[in-house]
């Protein structure tokens, strides 16, 4: 019995309680009933606030609201004990049977275990990563690519229509100093002062002279911007190349540029003049952002005709929203904290509600660890630790791990020498080892002949860490569902590692195959296998929601 099969168990209870006359009260939809694990094991198999959250609604004590549901669950097939517990918390034991079947479920669900509707008929807009096309993608766009990749297969699991979607920065000043940069390069002169430097400067401009030898007979101001057409192209395509190779495809590319070249400026301030939210002072365009939260109104259109860095974003906001998109989600960097406050009060401009059409994650510093010291980093130095650097040093499957298992309002230190051990203190190996033991057990078991197909008993399946172990693997669904409401994917990973302990210990409890060649198999062995192979299942679709690959070997 699934916890969402509890839930409908307490809704039928509650429903024929009222039509009883037992309670009054509207009852709620099955997935407003929680139904999680308790605590503590010794609590039952899973536990409910349903009288603490219903029975003021029914004007009576929850105790006593406890005590007239639990009475009833206790008639439900496969229910075999509730007790109430403190001021009126269910704690349910299901019967061995009951609690076993789980494991059928999960096997005949596969793939799609985990999965849910929350989020069906919901149109998201995910945008993460969107470096600007200056340079490789440093940590923090790294640590995004891996949290908004796994965000966005999160939202699909709990039933979103999602887009992933990748804001280019080709306009603007600081466009400029990149194509300085790079002539300046390809000139053989320093870089300017404010400008970029690196190996990658070097090989980009080297790239154009190749491409263009006709460069170097050009006017100054045709020449910068060869440099800078060419160049952003180059970059932006080495920049693809490292996601793809990361395992992040985006859906959409989206170019900056584009919003002012196709007059979708001009369309966002017509929009919001006609909605009295622009006036105008000083010779200049203002979005009156005061009247919704912000610190000061902003300039939109300068005194001189040009548009202030807000236009696009009100362009690209609108442009979203016609395009069909319910919700859209940006994720930025540490240093965009001063950002959030006029996006929600452009947002509100628009007639829109923050928090709901629009969402923005901030996300904290990464901080590399090698041999007990600091990796620094300086992009404009030329000493820059991109994308490709951390993959070179712990490979695809651990940098993602690694980057998504902590919340993205913290700060993280990655240590790149645990992370290319073969221990159980490296997280993604302790995962990913779990599955690779499942897939052993199912391949021996299968040599000694036992296999699922011959039969399926899952009132054998008693032992106190089979009952922990479905516990935990019933309690995925909900996990995912979390993960997707709170836009939080480290719920998945450390869900993961959590199952991976239970799973372990297990194993040392419980064996699938025979201990000798003349042992009978049973239907015990069978059950068992059908529990490791639901292990096997669930911990392939909570690596697959992170992007990191499930081997059947290590």
């Amino acid at each position: 019995m699934t916890p969402e099969q509890l839930a409908a168990a307490l809704h039928t209870v509650l429903t024929q309680a009222v039509a009883d006359g037992d309670l009054a009260l509207e009852v709620p939809a099955e997935q407003d009933l929680r139904v999680e694990r308790p605590r503590s094991r010794e609590h039952g198999d899973w536990a409910s606030n349903v009288a603490l959250q219903l029975a003021k609604r029914s004007g009576m004590p929850p105790r006593q609201f406890a005590e007239i549901v639990a009475a009833r669950l206790r008639q439900v097939e496969g229910v075999a004990k509730v007790d109430i517990a403190g001021p009126g918390f269910l704690n349910i034991t299901l019967d061995a049977a009951s609690a076993g079947e789980l494991a059928r479920t999960i096997v005949e669900a596969g793939e799609n275990f985990g999965h849910g509707d929350a989020l069906a008929g919901e149109r998201v807009n995910l945008e993460f990563v969107s470096a600007n096309p200056t340079g490789p993608i440093h940590l923090g766009g790294t640590r995004w690519a891996a949290v908004g990749d796994a965000l966005a297969r999160v939202l699909q699991a709990a039933g979103a229509d999602v887009s992933r979607e990748y804001y280019f920065n080709d306009h603007g000043a600081q466009i400029d100093r990149f194509a300085r940069s790079l002539m300046a390069s390809a000139r053989g002169e320093e870089a300017p002062e404010d400008g970029y430097a690196g190996a990658y400067i070097d090989d980009i401009a080297a790239q154009i002279v190749q491409r263009r030898p006709d460069v170097a007979d050009l006017p100054e101001e045709q020449a910068q911007e060869v440099f800078r057409a060419v160049g952003v192209e180059l970059m932006f395509e080495e920049i693809k190349a490292s996601l793809a190779d990361f395992g992040v495809k985006f859906d959409v590319f989206f170019h900056e540029n584009s919003l002012h070249e196709s007059g979708a400026v001009q369309r966002a301030v017509d929009r919001l003049t006609e909605q009295g939210e622009i006036f105008q002072q000083d010779g200049a365009l203002w979005l009156r952002t005061t009247a919704h939260g912000d610190d000061k109104d902003r300039v939109v259109i300068k005194s001189d005709g040009q548009p202030a860095y807000i236009s696009g974003d009100l362009a690209y906001y609108l442009d979203k929203r016609e395009r069909g998109f319910d919700r859209n989600i940006i994720m930025l960097g540490a240093d965009h904290h001063g950002y959030v406050q006029r996006m929600m009060a452009m947002c509100a401009s628009f007639g829109d509600e923050p928090g709901v059409n629009l969402e923005i994650l901030i996300g904290q510093l990464v901080n590399l660890v090698k041999d007990g010291r600091p990796v620094r980093m300086s992009k404009r130095a030329g000493t820059v630790v991109v994308l490709e650097d951390l993959v070179e040093a712990v490979g695809v499957d651990a940098a993602r791990y690694a980057l998504t298992r902590s919340s993205t309002d913290s700060q993280i230190d990655i240590d790149l020498d645990l992370l290319a051990s073969r221990t159980n203190e490296n997280p993604v190996f302790y995962v990913q080892y779990a599955h690779a033991r499942t897939c052993n057990v199912a391949r021996l078991a299968a040599e000694d002949g036992v296999h699922r197909e011959d039969g399926f008993d899952p009132s054998l399946l008693d032992h106190e860490t089979e009952a922990v172990l479905l516990a935990i693997l019933g309690d995925f669904p909900r996990v995912v569902a979390q993960a997707a409401q709170l836009r939080e994917p480290h719920r998945v990973a450390r869900y993961l590692e959590d199952l991976a302990g239970r799973f372990h210990k297990w194993y040392d409890e419980c064996r699938v195959r025979p201990m000798s060649a003349d042992e009978e198999i049973t239907d015990l062995h069978r059950s068992r296998l059908w529990l490791n192979d639901a292990t096997r299942q669930v911990l392939a679709n909570g690596l697959g929601l992170l992007g990191v690959s499930a081997p059947e070997r290590m």
